[in-house]
């Protein structure tokens, strides 16, 4: 049994790897391992800033705040095509929005949150100013990390207002364990370091077997069994027989549910691909959409198999266009590459993970339900 991304999205990227996306489109036309309704997935304008996906996939309802995310993040096209004017028009309503509705937005916050909003949101303040300045000197650099920073004040801000996983996990997944928050990983290779974020507001089944694992070291001394470049780096298959981890007390090969959670849904969906509902056009709250999204794996015969593989998905927006990736909906995603980037891309099938190690959120694992 092959852990792997399904093979259907195998298949795709064959053709992905000629470096053409329009053989990807033929593809979906000659390959009948490639169901034809993939055509009618969601395309258009996919946000591929993994900090921006995180910040979007937050379980909350804060519509003045998060329309000033949206607006400064809405800033890429404009600045990719240098329109300095739109920029700083858009920089000015973030301004004026923040100053008329600056007390609303804390209003938003519990009486203890209330003191560290205000922080944030003078911060976010002090920097709108410094984001309209680049923008009228036409200072690219200046601009992205002024904006950086003034987004990192609105995610902090948003993240107070998070207070649990928001839906029940179903009781048959009880004994395995499950990530109630986010952490934060530090993946060491022999390549150099990587951290990225897992999420277990929107895949905590999923999220929590990486992280259980990663603190049993699980992981350390891996090799890379997989490495396609445009495609996947993957890891996770510990020697011997088994295709995964064995817990100890049982005997038996621990497997965890396919995990995915659609957009405009209160709960997950488990064993179940989008195309298995009907529901093509459906978009994952954790899409696969940017380089170094992290990917659970399971056989082609099976979805709930997964046990302890995983991979880096190696998303490339000129050879993958939005919306036809044939992973989402057919693996979990369950968190991102926020640092390291150009480690991941020098990793091949000659290195191996040196350890995996919880560096922020370790608090929010639970052993098991």
């Amino acid at each position: 049994m092959d852990s792997t991304p399904s093979s259907a999205a195998t298949a795709a990227h064959a053709l992905r790897s000629l470096g053409c996306a329009l053989l990807l489109t033929v593809a979906l036309l000659v390959f009948p391992l490639v169901p034809t309704a993939l055509a009618a997935l969601p395309q258009g304008n996919a946000v591929k800033d993994p900090e921006a996906i995180l910040r979007n996939a937050l379980p909350i309802n804060a519509p003045q705040l998060q329309t000033l995310q949206h607006l400064l993040e809405s800033t890429s096209d404009d600045l990719r095509a240098k329109r300095w004017k739109p920029l700083s028009s858009s920089v000015s309503r973030c301004q004026s929005q923040l100053s008329s509705q600056r007390d609303a937005i804390l209003q938003g916050f519990s009486a203890d949150q209330r003191p560290e909003a205000s922080a944030l949101i003078e911060q976010l303040q002090e920097k709108l100013p410094e984001v309209a300045a680049a923008a009228e000197a036409h200072d690219r650099d200046a601009f992205l990390a002024g904006r950086r920073q003034a987004l990192a004040s609105i995610g902090a801000a948003e993240a107070l207002l998070v207070s649990d996983v928001p839906f029940a996990i179903p009781s048959e997944f009880d004994a395995l364990p499950r990530l109630l928050g986010r952490a934060t990983v530090r993946i060491t290779t022999s390549k150099g370091d990587l951290t990225a974020v897992v999420d277990g507001y929107n895949a905590p089944l999923t999220a929590g077997a990486f992280l259980d694992l990663a603190q049993r070291k699980f992981y350390d001394d891996l090799p890379f069994t997989r490495a396609e470049d445009f495609y996947v780096l993957q890891s996770g298959d510990p020697t011997g027989e088994a295709m995964g981890y064995v817990d100890p007390k049982t005997g038996q090969e621990r497997h965890v549910p396919l995990e995915i959670r659609i957009v405009g849904d209160d709960a997950p969906i488990y064993n179940k691909t989008f195309e298995d509902i009907g529901r093509y056009k459906a978009e994952p709250v954790l899409p696969f959409a940017t380089y170094g999204t992290l990917g659970w794996a399971h056989s082609d015969e099976q979805l709930d198999d997964g046990s302890s593989q995983f991979f880096f998905f190696l998303y490339e927006a000129e050879l993958t266009p939005a919306g036809l990736n044939l992973v989402d909906g057919r693996n979990a995603a369950f968190g991102y590459v926020v640092d390291g980037f150009d480690v991941l891309e020098e990793i091949t099938v000659d290195d191996r993970i040196l350890s995996v190690k919880v560096i922020d959120g370790a608090e929010n694992l639970q052993a098991h339900g």
